[in-house]
């Protein structure tokens, strides 16, 4: 076991392995953002074909580790030295090396934002249990938000992941109770499903799909049920604003769909962090 004492003489050095470690998994993340959805669809499609009695379809494999990165447009293999966060975008200023096709600045962005997430993280809770799974409540959630913005898709595999993973963090209690955080999650869900069937009753519109359910259990099992109305009404409140703001910009009608997950991620690493000070703040305002 390290020992804490010298990680309190060597603070920079602690900063700095945060940072980077964050870095290479803001990496790893940029690849399940891209990778994922596709996986799924595939699944989807064989079982499509398997349903209906069709012929498979040879297509070339593509899981989380094979193959190897590759260029989106040209589908060349990348480099290792042009593989390195952040600098290797800024060094090929922002193109493939072989087809000098523009690369997304998403990819930066979203080792930047990991970094920058996880020295929170580091700053909040410094060098103990609860930093390790205050960054695996990070790394969860972060492609959470991505594939839901592109695909209006909550993989199970992540807000299920999440969801248990809080439950485990919280058998030490490092958050809150295990009991607090079982019925909070079992409460969340219910919630929620409740809600959006009565809306569905009373519009005949699908206010959400199941996978903001999960995710909302999910914050259940970190938090507890005091964070639970601070996230649902930032989560509202936002989406809001920021659906307004999205459907002007892009001149589409008010029955596009958007997403409510990377609001719902977005309010959860919110009240993670500062939820306590924003229940504080209203308490003492009223």
């Amino acid at each position: 076991m390290i020992d804490s004492q010298v990680i309190q003489l060597n603070i920079p050095l602690f900063y700095l392995l945060v940072g980077l470690v964050s870095l290479i998994t803001g990496s790893l993340l940029n690849v399940i953002i891209y990778r994922l959805p596709l996986m799924l669809k595939k699944q989807w499609l064989e079982e499509c074909r398997c349903l209906l009695n069709l012929d498979k379809v040879d297509e070339p494999q593509v899981n989380l580790f094979l193959p190897r990165s590759f260029c989106p447009t040209c589908k060349t293999p990348i480099k290792i030295t042009h593989n390195i966060p952040l600098l290797s975008y800024w060094l090929l200023r922002g193109r493939c090396a072989q087809c000098d096709q523009k690369i997304s600045s998403r990819y930066p962005a979203v080792e930047l934002l990991t970094c920058l997430l996880g020295l929170s993280a580091a700053w909040h809770f410094g060098f103990n249990l609860s930093l390790i799974f205050a960054l695996l409540f990070i790394w969860l959630l972060i492609p959470l938000f991505f594939i839901d913005w592109d695909e209006q898709l909550l993989p199970d595999g992540l807000t299920i992941g999440l969801l248990w993973t809080g439950l485990i963090a919280n058998t030490q209690s490092l958050f809150i109770t295990l009991p607090n955080a079982v019925l909070s999650a079992a409460g969340a869900y219910l919630f929620l499903w409740l809600f959006i069937k009565l809306f569905y009753l009373l519009t005949g519109k699908i206010g959400m799909g199941n996978g903001d359910f999960k995710l909302f259990a999910a914050f259940g099992a970190w938090m507890g049920w005091t964070q639970l109305p601070v996230i649902l009404l930032l989560a509202s409140f936002t989406g809001a604003i920021g659906g307004l703001i999205y459907l002007k910009a892009l001149k589409k009608s008010t029955n596009t769909p958007i997403p409510f997950g990377p609001f719902l991620c977005v309010s959860g690493i919110t009240a993670f962090f500062w939820g306590d000070k924003i229940i504080g703040w209203y308490i003492n305002l009223l």
